[in-house]
């Protein structure tokens, strides 16, 4: 989903011709990393535990 919203964000920077807005791209990634993705890894950890750790291991983060 999140790589989705990348491509849709990475497009939409690729329409609008401006270079300001490449700058946000990996912004977004920063931020979402930090404020979306680690917080939803910290609850799906406490509800799932061990078994989410080992699938963790296996898929990468933003793929």
């Amino acid at each position: 989903m999140y790589v989705g919203i990348l491509l849709v964000l990475t497009g939409w920077a690729f329409f609008l011709h401006h270079a300001l807005t490449f700058f946000f791209l990996p912004v977004f990634v920063a931020y979402m990393d930090r404020f979306q993705i680690a917080p939803e890894e910290r609850a799906l950890s406490a509800l799932f535990g061990s078994e989410y750790a080992t699938y963790k291991r296996s898929v990468r983060r933003w793929l």
